[in-house]
């Protein structure tokens, strides 16, 4: 992989069983919570899942924006239908196994654009191609004092 660009950090701090408050690196962004369904969380928020399926939505979503407005096509609105399933693998874990997205842009002008974004727009998506691509992901287990 390449050298680093950019970077971010954030906080997620546990609340109560499986509620979770996720604290981002601007004072502008609005913290949110995260939960487990039932029957191990009380779904007081949208879990991981939920939001890695939202994550690779919006993702598209921006980028087929940007390049119809690159291409001077002006977007009256844009939709994302984000569907998500669930699998199992050998180990009977819990997978994202699939995600559907269904992008419907509302265009102003004709579609001449948009055919010529749809043989690149998702190579720009950053979430989604690294999602498809895999990364490596490191993870340390540090102790508190209580």
């Amino acid at each position: 992989m390449s050298d680093t660009v950019s970077e971010f950090a954030l906080q997620i701090e546990r609340v109560d069983g499986y509620e979770f408050r996720v604290k981002f690196d601007r004072e502008s962004f609005a913290e949110i919570t995260l939960d487990e369904p039932p029957p191990l969380g009380k779904d007081a928020g949208p879990n991981p899942a939920r939001l890695l399926a939202a994550a690779v939505g919006n993702c598209l979503a921006a980028s087929l924006t940007f390049c119809l407005q690159r291409s001077r096509t002006p977007v009256e609105g844009l939709r994302a239908e984000v569907k998500a399933k669930l699998v199992r693998n050998e180990q009977k874990r819990l997978r994202v196994g699939r995600i559907e997205v269904v992008l419907r842009p509302k265009l102003a002008g004709g579609t001449e654009a948009l055919e010529r974004c749809l043989g690149t727009f998702e190579d720009f998506c950053v979430v989604t191609q690294s999602v498809r691509e895999g990364f490596p992901i490191a993870v340390k287990v540090e102790p508190e004092a209580p």
